[in-house]
């Protein structure tokens, strides 16, 4: 077999035709600019089509349900073993995912608390125990009046699917006459047909008897018949009234009569009706209307104050509530918030009293006299009544919001599940504690030897989970935090730690930049995985940008020498120390890693401003401590701190909704804080995140900046255009007219293959040139409009020489890295980083007010050293105009340039979410508590070094 991994005549997207060699049982670090083709290599080729040959293995028959995947663009790749990728997306949109159920820990803590946990009354909280038989007739006493006619029930099923056609006839045999099935009776000599896929609760009628001194010994041999029938519970259910009691033999509460179902492992899952919360069903949180979002207080009943309905005054609704005000003697041109307490409550929530209505168009009349029902009242009803799921996601958009569960307060399980304890702490308890909080206790736990020979292996497979969760840096995280709410580097490293947990050998990992999120502190945790992950015989390539990641790898390739069509080619190949000790002249990775270029800290040509600033007070979601923020305006500000020491927290839950709420009149939700000073030095505020420019490949460069628009426009005013009477619009491909109706202006046919992937292939009519022939014969300066936006930046910059804003514009992105990007490349094939960057290309070439508020989450994300250094450039012209610029960052290049820093922390979770320093670079270095002060100083020392 051999020891290397050999791919020939790679292909993908950019890549020229490429042969490379990457070592097996390596850290393998595929390195270059962005937009060189690094993932192009490492997922669209490699992960690709060992995902493509691990299917092809598989039967026929399985194959139909797993669909087929394209063979990438690759002339052959040898010695490829089984590929798994670990990328940095999103785990899950569903609000039942978390931590603890994605890692399976939940699961192993459900079987450890069904085991060894101790059950507590949900009522009183007392320790509960096993009842006897004549304990269980004593509560029957104490719990139903004498005389009471009851009826013994053994529960035969609960929520469990199946005909139960044998249960019922063993029943049958056995001499009992009924059953309740679902909630109906039945009598066993009929007939019963139950549907298998459904969940069906059954009970069987043991007894009916009165409850009298008389009846005792009736009423025992009954109970302990149904004990028997039923597993060890019975029911007891009143005929004469809604009252019913479950005991067991197993656990109840003598004071407070509470019996406990049979303590499983499904009790604990609240994504099981068995054992959800029965309000809100498991999510932890109901929603719930919203008198603030169904009605704006400061508008009049006649100028639109209630948002659910239509303002038009001669609507039905609208004549109700006038009829309503008017009949209680206010009026309705007053705003809704001076309107009298009764009649703001009458509008809302309904009368208890007739209203009198009078309702009359041109073919009807209408005349009620009723209580009316009241707005809250009738949104609710609709919203439980309605079948439609878009009426219910309308509502819940528009006037509801969510909030924690009154019943199991957040903790999303059955009273019952929340009264077993292991030590101090139940299940939901114990999942909101920190990763690290939960090792450390589990580790604490003090067990008897037979528990311990019951629980042992688990304990082991929870601490080593929660272990490689620490070893990863994510011992910030609760095993109750949602999936959804997980940026993609995090998700990512949960995804690493549970492959290491899979124990997997032989097995091609391919990363995509793991340390997404991750600052400097947690680096040397997230290397050792990998090489632990390496040691376990595994090839791992890992697409990555950081200093520290890649000067511990065994090997090394960078793809260059440039980006998009100027990259693409393979500039260094081998092991990483000779790399670094001897750098190509193309490869501007290894000039960084020798210290030939380093990022300088840029001068600052702005003015020290008027002092304005900005102080949000108060701060306390999620982990942040109540803390007072101030953000000099006019300044590149970064805010920086460990992982989950909660800059999110800080930055994009609380600062910039707080923000856009004011200033852009959204209605985002905003997080906690007391108040918010100095908005009014601001006129905007803009997130320009990684996001993509445009869903569909209609979108690109050229569109997406506006720089289509000029082009159109110069080609319409051409004497040939003109001459034929056509307009800017014959030049779109999004509109009829001047695209190819063959493709639809695409320039690809897509042709459906049944069982086989969706094949494109260029449009035989217009040759992927997206125009018809008529349009495509109206050119400028001898190129028509296809040939425009198959042009480089660099190129059209060229091209362009002497049309100003064109000229500007494309400037513009150039100067962010972006001259070898097409201005008609699709959106979808950008990277995270181009996209990012168009956009603030696009920021640059607005006129500025110098009163704006730009905010960048990590936007060193997919960045090579060299982009680094030209996103500073770009981010430090914004402030130069007088805007302030907000970054959210690990990068120690970035950190550097900032005018003012704020470091949070000084650990993460339940010990961060405090301010360590704020100030300038030195004031920072100069902290003792602050981690990142301890990194800037040993980078800088570092280019000391080198200089």
């Amino acid at each position: 077999m051999s020891d290397f991994i050999h791919v020939h005549g790679a292909r993908v997207h950019n890549l020229k035709n490429i042969d490379v060699v990457i070592p097996k049982n390596s850290l393998t670090v595929i390195t270059g600019l962005s937009g060189s083709g690094k993932s192009s290599l490492a997922l669209d080729t490699i992960y690709a089509e060992g995902q493509r040959r691990y299917l092809e293995s598989l039967s026929n028959y399985a194959r139909q349900f797993l669909g087929e995947l394209k063979k990438p663009d690759v002339e052959n790749i040898e010695g490829l073993s089984p590929a798994i990728a670990i990328e940095q997306k999103n785990m899950s949109h569903n609000p039942r995912s978390t931590v603890g159920t994605v890692t399976e820990i939940h699961d192993y803590l459900r079987v450890l608390y069904a085991r060894v946990g101790k059950p507590h009354c949900p009522q009183c909280g007392r320790p509960v125990e096993k009842q006897s038989l004549d304990e269980i007739v004593e509560m029957i006493y104490r719990n139903f009046e004498n005389g009471e006619k009851v009826a013994i029930l053994a529960p035969i099923a609960r929520e469990k699917k199946g005909e139960f056609r044998k249960e019922l006839d063993a029943l049958r045999k056995r001499g009992y006459i009924r059953v309740i099935i679902d909630g109906e009776q039945y009598d066993l000599e009929e007939e019963i047909t139950l549907d298998k896929n459904k969940r069906h609760r059954i009970d069987l009628v043991v007894d009916r008897l009165r409850v009298t001194e008389d009846n005792a010994s009736r009423l025992s041999d009954s109970v302990e018949m149904a004990l028997h029938e039923g597993n060890g519970f019975v029911e007891v259910s009143s005929l004469d009234r809604k009252h019913r009691k479950v005991f067991s033999e197993n656990f109840a509460c003598p004071v407070c009569g509470i019996s406990l179902p049979d303590i499983n492992p499904k009790i604990f899952s609240f994504n099981n009706p068995y054992g959800a919360c029965p309000d809100c069903h498991g999510l932890g949180y109901t929603m719930e209307l919203s008198e603030e979002l169904v009605v704006d207080e400061n508008l009049s009943v006649l100028d639109g104050a209630i948002k659910a309905l239509s303002s038009s005054r001669d609507s039905f609704s609208m004549k109700r509530i006038l009829n309503v005000i008017e009949s209680l003697g206010e009026d309705p041109r007053k705003p809704f918030k001076e309107l009298r307490e009764e009649v703001r409550e009458a509008i809302l929530y309904g009368t208890d009293y007739d209203i009198r209505f009078d309702y009359r168009t041109e073919n009807l009349r209408y005349q009620v006299s009723r209580p009316f029902e009241g707005i809250m009242n009738n949104l609710i009803r609709r919203y439980r009544e309605t079948e439609s799921q878009d009426i219910r996601e309308w509502m819940e958009s528009k006037f509801m919001e969510s909030r924690v569960c009154t019943s199991c307060g957040g903790q999303k399980l059955r009273s019952e599940a929340l009264g077993v304890k292991l030590g101090r702490y139940n299940i939901a308890e114990l999942s909101e504690l920190t990763i690290a909080s939960v090792y450390d206790y589990i580790n604490q736990l003090e067990l008897t030897e037979h528990e311990l020979k019951i629980v042992g292996e688990l304990l082991t497979e929870i601490k080593k989970r929660l272990q490689f969760l620490i070893d990863v840096g994510l011992d910030y995280l609760t095993l109750s935090r949602t999936a959804m709410t997980l940026s993609g580097g995090e998700a990512q490293r949960i995804r690493l730690a549970t492959q290491i947990g899979s124990g997997l050998t032989g097995v091609t990992y391919v990363l995509d930049e793991p340390t997404i999120g991750l600052h400097p502190r947690d680096n040397s945790r997230l290397i050792e995985t990998l090489k632990k992950l390496r040691d376990l015989d595994n090839t791992v390539i890992v697409v990555e940008h950081d200093e520290e990641v890649i000067r511990s790898s065994d090997y090394i390739i960078d793809i260059g020498p440039g980006a998009g069509v100027n990259g693409g080619k393979v500039v260094f190949q081998g092991p990483t120390e000779r790399l670094i000790d001897d750098p190509p002249e193309e490869s501007l990775t290894g000039k960084y890693l020798k210290g030939e270029l380093i990022i300088p800290r840029l001068k600052n040509n702005h003015t020290a401003g008027d002092k304005k600033k900005l102080v949000l007070r108060g701060a306390h979601q999620n982990n942040l401590k109540s803390i007072d923020v101030e953000f000099p305006l006019g300044k590149f500000i970064c805010v920086t701190g460990v992982s989950g020491s909660g800059k999110s927290s800080l930055v994009m839950d609380t600062l910039y909704p707080a923000l856009s709420n004011r200033l852009n009149r959204t209605k985002h939700p905003e997080g906690l804080y007391d108040t918010i000073e100095g908005i009014e030095h601001l006129d905007n505020v803009i997130v320009i995140d990684q996001s993509p420019i445009g869903r569909t490949p209609r979108s690109n460069p050229a569109t997406y900046t506006g720089l289509f628009d000029f082009i159109r426009d110069i080609f319409a005013r051409t004497p040939e255009a003109r001459a034929r009477g056509y307009s800017k619009g014959r030049f779109s491909f999004n509109v009829k007219g001047g695209r190819c109706e063959a493709c639809q202006g695409h320039g690809l046919i897509k042709i459906e293959m049944q069982f086989l992937p969706d094949v494109y292939v260029e449009c035989d009519v217009c040759k992927g040139k997206r125009y018809n022939r008529e349009t495509l014969e109206i050119t400028y300066r001898g190129k028509n409009i296809s040939d425009i936006l198959n042009m480089t930046v660099d190129e059209a910059l060229e091209f362009f020489e002497r049309i100003p804003p064109l000229q500007r514009a494309l400037k513009l992105l150039q100067d962010v890295g972006l001259g070898y990007i097409t201005l008609g490349q699709p959106a979808t094939t950008l990277s995270g980083g181009e996209a990012q960057r168009i956009k603030l290309a696009s920021e640059l070439k607005k006129r500025s007010t110098g009163r704006t508020f730009y905010i960048l989450d990590e936007p060193t994300t997919g960045l090579h050293f060299d982009d680094v250094y030209k996103l500073v450039s770009v981010l430090k012209r914004l402030v130069e105009k007088g805007n302030t610029v907000l970054v959210v960052e690990h990068n120690l290049d970035v950190v550097k340039n900032a005018d003012y820093i704020i470091d949070l922390g000084p650990e993460g979770g339940d010990a961060g979410g405090e301010i360590v320093a704020t100030g300038s670079l030195e004031d920072i270095i100069e902290n003792e508590r602050s981690y990142t002060g301890f990194y800037l100083r040993k980078h800088l020392q570092r280019e000391e070094v080198f200089k």
